[in-house]
């Protein structure tokens, strides 16, 4: 009997301890709710299980937002990401317009803070964008290049670059506004607007021109660097595969100048009539004979403005240029994309007739 009422009470003890464990865990559980509330949405994490690109954008809000996550797989439902947005006291006024990169399982908390805008205007977690702008002949080129990769579009950025008030602020004509822009590859904030673009633009440009090439640029008899970039873009529109031939060519077409030679110059005449010869291989008399102020044929010196986007190389071509005494110019006979230079009119002629014989030949 004494061992019965043993097991019986040590049974009653032990069902009295587990009971008060269980009260002391609801206990604790219920004091520290928000720790671990907090606990456990740490540990919650994306269901991407690759990288994802996001271009998110303020005006959609804190529910176009959750719906564009659902979309692309980063989350499943709304729960977690509401819950932790609520302990963040996140919302659709702290959302940060721009390009995202979501890493596979990224904690909700992670993703959350990456979204929330900073003091610079940024989200924290926001990624930089390539713009680049090459091979452009126009402002209205470099625009829809620019756009393809930037929140803004052409038109937008086409009606700013335009306007009164870049012109003015930075000292261009509306001709010479190509040349404020060097073509390259830059990191942008994908949300960066047309102000801020032309703005960093800018900046590019000044540190570009520093006191050496501007000393450079005055040695050589030019009084901005606006001029340098439109020789440059002639240089550029004659000769854009083989860099070796810049500084030549530069150097022939500042003889011309000095001896007050029209510069004659394809490229030039080609730019007035814009997109209508592309793809034209022989251009002739009727192309050249087009009354337009960028025509070299027709008007002596330098156009108003250059007629492409040259890179930073053909301008510092420009201001090196090579030691001759040319005049002329014609693409060799051959397929190097390179030229026979002479200086005597007699010897250009017989380069010219080997290179059309040789363009008959081709062309049979």
């Amino acid at each position: 009997m004494g061992g019965r009422t043993n097991l019986s009470t040590m049974f009653k003890k032990g069902k009295l301890v587990i009971l008060l464990v269980l009260v002391l865990i609801v206990l604790l559980g219920y004091i520290f709710r928000g720790q671990l509330k907090e606990f456990i949405l740490n540990r919650i994490v994306t269901d991407n299980d690759s990288e994802v690109e996001l271009y998110v954008v303020k005006e959609q809000g804190l529910e176009g937002l959750k719906k564009q996550l659902i979309n692309e797989h980063i989350i499943k439902s709304e729960f977690f990401f509401d819950r932790m947005a609520s302990m963040k006291n996140f919302s659709a006024g702290k959302i940060a317009t721009g390009k995202y990169i979501i890493a596979s399982k990224t904690p909700i908390r992670n993703l959350i803070n990456g979204f929330t805008e900073n003091a610079q205007g940024n989200g924290n977690a926001e990624v930089e964008v390539i713009v680049s702008f090459d091979n452009c002949k126009t402002i209205g080129d470099m625009c829809g290049k620019v756009s393809k990769s930037l929140m803004c579009d052409s038109s937008e950025l086409m009606e700013y670059i335009s306007g009164e008030e870049v012109l003015s602020k930075y000292g261009f004509t509306s001709q010479q506004l190509p040349a404020l822009f060097i073509p390259d590859s830059y990191r942008f904030f994908w949300d960066t607007d047309p102000k801020h673009f032309v703005a960093r633009m800018a900046r590019e440009f000044k540190e570009f021109w520093n006191d050496a090439r501007k000393e450079k640029m005055n040695a050589l008899g030019y009084s901005s660097p606006s001029q340098v970039v439109t020789l440059a873009s002639i240089v550029y529109g004659e000769q854009s595969i083989v860099p070796v031939e810049w500084p030549v060519i530069a150097r022939l077409y500042m003889n011309r100048l000095k001896i007050g030679m029209k510069l004659q110059s394809d490229p030039t005449f080609k730019f007035c009539w814009g997109n209508q010869l592309d793809g034209v291989q022989v251009l002739n008399y009727v192309h050249r004979d087009i009354d337009c102020p960028y025509n070299t044929y027709k008007y002596a010196g330098l156009p108003p403005g250059p007629i492409n986007f040259p890179p930073a190389g053909v301008v510092d071509a420009v201001l090196n240029p090579d030691q001759n005494n040319y005049l002329y110019m014609c693409a060799k006979p051959d397929f190097t994309y390179t030229h026979n230079f002479s200086k005597d009119y007699a010897v250009h002629q017989k380069y010219a007739e080997a290179y059309q014989k040789w363009i008959k030949s081709i062309q049979k």
